[in-house]
């Protein structure tokens, strides 16, 4: 019988610990907790991308008349051609989640302005240091503030943190400036009611509650602060809730050696003059804040890419492409701009070679709609030429190709991928790998090609350029 009671002991024990091994913590299942994903540095340059979650904001990613800028989004450009890397970006959509989104594998680094905290590091492991900021109460200074003398305006406005003691507070409710001001309760010896936001909502967006009236009070860091008061003066920045915090980057724990060489490439970028002029450009310069925030054609305001969106809209729709792919070519060849002339004689939105504009029956090539329908009509004529490529994105950039270098060439290209064993209607890695090799002697010469020497390297970036940029306007930009 004791043995038995034994025997019985070792079952339950056993079960017990199989138990507690599929519910972990108290409270937390299987479910609960992400799978370890390893994907160091080896791994991303296997596949050759660097995968980066980002935030669209004021000052980290954004559009504005059509180009990507943001101070996240320059450095990582720049971390991406050091290591030689594709930079493939995901937009977070839920800021309180974007730890999670690393730790699940989905991205590689969290290039967003991290304040590194001791509850932080436990989970994850933070880059070298980009910048030094103070965490700052954001208030609205009184209605007529205009009129009133300075010490007026402080005895109305909170100037002591202790002056929060039974007030409230808005913030994100995973965030780092929750976590101090519930440490600020403590340290004041009263407390401060956290009104807890969603985490879809930026820093810039929760300040525009400030300014608007909808919250009384937030939390944002320093640098934010101020370049957002430059724009809306109402805006009361002065009062610190923090002692001066390290804002940094994040990589997965098990990710050393990606971690090393973000490090390594940071601490010689921080050594030359590029890295502090990047964040004046997005920090410390009003004018061209305002001047950004304040333009039709910046994407957090008006989800516009340019003037001419309604016709790149019908004119696309004619094509058969996203509207948002051909505002990238139009982009690309002039910038939006109407009255552009190269040195070869192209002129206006789609950069028509006269005799083109000529035989497209484009009496004005300045004029936006001349120019836009006759560009079209030759993008159809060439996407016709590439019927035999079944999928429709590798058509896409066949004609893209074609615009930019000539249609005989992209097909002397494609006749070479037969010749050399690769797949003729796929572009990427295979005929784009042909317009490049155009460009050496021992194929522009092969008995296959019939329009001889050309700059590959020209029609291969003009292609990558407007498909990258088509994927920053896809995500920034509704499709409506």
């Amino acid at each position: 019988m004791k043995t038995l009671f034994i025997r019985i002991g070792l079952l339950l024990s056993l079960a017990l610990l199989l138990w507690s091994c599929q519910w972990g913590r108290a409270g937390e299942t299987s479910e609960d907790r992400l799978p370890e994903v390893r994907r160091d540095l080896k791994d991303i340059r296997s596949e050759g991308r660097l995968r980066a979650l980002i935030v669209y904001s004021a000052t980290g990613y954004f559009l504005y008349k059509g180009q990507p800028m943001g101070y996240e989004y320059e450095l990582l450009k720049r971390l991406a051609a050091h290591l030689g890397l594709e930079l493939e970006l995901r937009v977070a959509r839920d800021l309180d989640q974007m730890l999670e989104v690393l730790q699940s594998g989905q991205v590689d680094v969290v290039a967003h302005g991290l304040a590194i905290t001791e509850g932080r590091q436990q989970e994850v492991a933070f880059t070298e240091s980009l910048y030094l900021t103070k965490q700052v109460l954001v208030q609205r200074k009184p209605a007529a503030w205009r009129q009133m003398t300075l010490d007026q305006i402080r005895n109305q406005t909170i100037q002591d943190p202790v002056q929060l003691i039974g007030d409230t507070v808005s913030v994100r409710k995973n965030s780092s400036y929750l976590k101090r001001l519930a440490n600020l309760s403590r340290e004041i010896g009263g407390a401060i009611v956290i009104d807890t936001l969603e985490g879809n909502l930026s820093t810039d967006e929760i300040i525009k509650q400030v300014v608007d009236g909808h919250i009384k009070y937030t939390v944002a860091d320093r640098n934010l602060a101020r370049i957002n008061a430059s724009s809306y003066p109402i805006l009361d920045v002065s009062v610190p809730v923090s002692f001066s915090q390290r804002i940094g980057w994040a990589v997965r724990k098990n990710a050393p050696e990606l971690l090393q060489a973000v490090d390594q490439w940071l601490l010689k970028e921080k050594k030359g003059h590029d890295f502090n002029y990047i964040y004046n450009k997005y920090f410390e310069n009003p004018r061209s804040f305002n001047r950004r925030i304040q333009s039709e054609f910046y994407s957090l305001a008006e989800g516009r890419i340019s003037q001419y969106d309604t016709l790149l809209k019908a004119h696309a729709a004619r094509l058969g492409w996203d509207w948002r792919l051909l505002a990238s070519m139009v982009y690309q060849e002039s910038r939006f701009n109407p009255e552009a002339t190269a040195w070869t004689g192209a002129t206006g939105l789609m950069q028509l070679m006269p005799a083109t504009a000529e035989e497209l029956k484009v009496a004005d090539p300045s004029d936006p709609g001349q120019s836009l329908a006759g560009g079209v009509r030759y993008l159809e004529q060439l996407s016709r030429a590439f019927a035999a490529v079944p999928d429709s994105l590798e058509r896409v950039k066949f004609t893209l190709a074609a615009y930019n270098c000539g249609l005989g060439h992209v097909q002397d290209a494609q006749r070479l991928a037969t010749v050399r064993g690769v797949d003729p209607n796929c572009w990427d890695q295979n005929v784009d790998q042909m317009i490049l090799a155009l460009s050496y002697p021992k194929n522009y010469y092969h008995e296959v090609v019939q329009h001889g020497y050309l700059r590959g390297v020209e029609p291969y970036r003009y292609v990558k350029q407007i498909m990258e940029r088509y994927r920053h306007y896809a995500s920034l930009v509704r499709e409506e």
